[in-house]
C-alpha cells in the first residue's frame, strides 16, 4: 500500500504513532529489533514513542533509536532536565517544509513497569506542544504532531485538548486510545487509525504557491490492503526474521480442547476461562492462597 501511495505521490511521509516495538513474540523475542528492521526497510520517516515502546526499559528504547533510520520522537520525555528522545524533525518535500514533533502520553509512568521509566518525567503535552510550535514556527510551512496521546475520556491529557488549546498545529497523527478518529478541532485535523493495522490513515495536504489551502483524511481498511500487491522484499525479510524464531516458537508447551477467551472486551470487563486458567496456574506454581491477574495483561485468545 505504501508503495502504491508513493508511486501516486512521491511527496509522501510515513509516520507511526507508537506502541510499535512490543506485542507479539515476533517483536518481544528480539526486544523490538525485528520491527525496527522492517520499518527501516519500508522507509518510515518518524515515530512517536508509545507507552509500550518503553516495555524493555528506556535504555533499550534508546538502543532501538540508534539502529532506526528514522527519528523516534518524544519532546515531552525528559531525564534530569534533558530530552531523552529527539523532540522534532523537519522534512522538505518539493520545497514545502513540514515540521514534525512527537509527544508521549504521561500515562506511560504507570502504563509500563515503573522500573522501565525510572528517573524519567513526562511533561504536560499541552505545554510541550506550545513550545514545539514556537520552535518550528519560522522553520516550517506546516506543523504536524505525531503523538501517542489518545482521546480516552478517562485520560487527563488527550489529543482533542491539545488541538483545542494549542494554536498552530495543522495535523495531529494520534495513537494510544485505539479509536478511529478524523475530525477538525480549532483548525487542527486530528486523525487516529484504531488498532492492530485494521486501518492505515492517509492524510492529504494541498498547497498553492507554498501555502496550505486544504487538508483531508481517509482510512484504508485491512480488507482493501489485502488487495495490494505484496512487496517481495518486505515479505522475504519477514520470512527470514520469522524463520530465526521458529526453533523457539514451534515448541509445543500445552494443548487445550476448549477455546480460551482473551478478547479485550471480555478480559477488561469481567471473568474469562483464560483469566481463570492463568490465575489457577499461578496458584499451582506458587502454592499461594490467592492469585490475581490484571485483565489488561491478557492480550489474545487461544484457539482450541
Amino acid at each position: 500500500l505504501v508503495n502504491e501511495l508513493r508511486r501516486t505521490n512521491p511527496n509522501t511521509l510515513l509516520f507511526d504513532a507508537g506502541d510499535t516495538f512490543h506485542g507479539q513474540t515476533f517483536a518481544t523475542l528480539v526486544r523490538g529489533q525485528s520491527i525496527v528492521e522492517i520499518m527501516n526497510r519500508m522507509g518510515f520517516n518518524a515515530q512517536a514513542a508509545g507507552n509500550h515502546d518503553f516495555n524493555y526499559g528506556a535504555d533499550r528504547l534508546l538502543e532501538l533509536a540508534e539502529t532506526a533510520k528514522f527519528p523516534i520522537l518524544g519532546g515531552n520525555v525528559d531525564r534530569d532536565g534533558e530530552d531523552v528522545l529527539k523532540d522534532h524533525a523537519v522534512f522538505v518535500l518539493d520545497g514545502v517544509r513540514i515540521g514534525v514533533f512527537g509527544l508521549s502520553t504521561p500515562e506511560t509512568a504507570y502504563k509500563t513497569h515503573p522500573n522501565n521509566v525510572k528517573g524519567i518525567e513526562f511533561a504536560d503535552p499541552i505545554l510541550e506542544a506550545k513550545k514545539q510550535v514556537e520552535a518550528l514556527r519560522d522553520r516550517a510551512d506546516v506543523i504536524v504532531a505525531v503523538g501517542h496521546i489518545g482521546m480516552d475520556k478517562a485520560s487527563v491529557h488527550t489529543s482533542d485538548k491539545i488541538a483545542a488549546e494549542v494554536d498552530g498545529i495543522d495535523v495531529i497523527v494520534d495513537g494510544h486510545s485505539h479509536q478511529v478518529v478524523s475530525q477538525t478541532i480549532n483548525g487542527t485535523l486530528v486523525v487516529q487509525t484504531g488498532e492492530y493495522l485494521k486501518h492505515v490513515g492517509v492524510v492529504t495536504l494541498e498547497f498553492e504557491n507554498g501555502e496550505l489551502v486544504g487538508k483531508s483524511s481517509r482510512m484504508v481498511s485491512k480488507e482493501e490492503m489485502a488487495a495490494a500487491e505484496p512487496d517481495p522484499d518486505i515479505a522475504a525479510l519477514i520470512e527470514s526474521l520469522s524463520a530465526s524464531q521458529r526453533e523457539i516458537l514451534d515448541v509445543v508447551v500445552g494443548r487445550t480442547e476448549a477455546a480460551l477467551d482473551g478478547e479485550r472486551e471480555t478480559v477488561r470487563t469481567g471473568e474469562s476461562n483464560l483469566g481463570n486458567l492463568i490465575a489457577d496456574a499461578m496458584l499451582a506454581a506458587t502454592g499461594a492462597d490467592i492469585a490475581l491477574t490484571n485483565g489488561g495483561g491478557i492480550r489474545a485468545s487461544i484457539a482450541a
